[in-house]
């Protein structure tokens, strides 16, 4: 119970943190080749202290439905932030997937999601998505896939005099999954989507995750985000970047 406590409160120390806006998917999946419902729970609590003080409690819960052909993916991602002496502001994502297998290696990726944040001035961004998900390796502790993706995106800003933006994005990504102890997880993406009618009009992002299992379904978890807009709205920064300690309950 001791050493369960001290984890706690090691999980309100963080770097800076601001906020990203590209969902990693990756680190969500569950891996598992039989059929069977498989899902997680996780909880993070950050306190950051530098020009202001800023409070962020952030829940994410993900759930999966896994056959033989077909994978479906639900992601429910909320955070509720407080700077200063401020109100608390919300941040939400809703992420739904679905994979079809083609082949050995290769699927078909369908998606939809809807996100608002009011820390980055969106006040609404929806993605539909659909492309194919190529996995280049055979082994199953290192696992290596490459997306390749077209996207329809519809953003509001929170600003009236802001107008609507509908747009066709690329997204390409690259993701590792390696798990060279039983008990230990390492995986990586990065994502990179271009506005396909201006290429200088980008986003990268990076998200990579150190797991390390304390119980039978319970993981300690150390995430660094990293992203980079190329442009983002008025007023809102190009890079933003997240390092994140939590705890992750996993069920199967």
């Amino acid at each position: 119970m001791k050493s369960f406590i001290l984890l706690i409160i090691f999980l309100i120390t963080s770097f800076k943190s601001i906020n990203a806006q590209i969902v990693n998917v990756e680190s969500l999946r569950r891996i598992s080749d039989t059929s069977k419902w498989s899902g997680a729970a996780n909880l993070d609590i950050s306190l950051i202290k530098n020009t202001q003080s800023i409070f962020k409690i952030t829940n994410k819960i993900r759930l999966q439905y896994n056959t033989e052909k077909n994978l479906y993916l639900f992601i429910n991602d909320l955070k509720l932030e407080q700077i200063e002496d401020n109100s608390f502001v919300n941040k939400g994502i809703q992420h739904l997937r679905y994979n079809r297998k083609i082949i050995e290696r290769l699927k078909l990726e369908v998606f939809a999601q809807s996100q608002y944040d009011a820390i980055s001035d969106i006040k609404f961004r929806g993605l539909l998505g659909i492309g194919p998900r190529f996995k280049l390796s055979k082994s199953q502790d290192y696992r290596f896939y490459l997306g390749t993706l077209l996207m329809y995106e519809h953003e509001e800003s929170s600003d009236s005099n802001t107008k609507i933006l509908r747009d066709v994005r690329g997204s390409a990504y690259f993701s590792c999954s390696l798990y060279p102890l039983e008990h230990i997880s390492l995986v990586s993406t990065t994502y990179y989507q271009p506005l396909l009618k201006q290429f200088s009009d980008f986003r990268i992002s990076n998200e990579t995750s150190l797991g390390i299992k304390v119980l039978k379904n319970l993981l300690f978890k150390t995430t660094f985000t990293y992203n980079f807009d190329a442009n983002p709205i008025i007023g809102i920064p190009k890079t933003q970047y997240e390092l994140t300690n939590g705890i992750v309950y996993t069920f199967d």
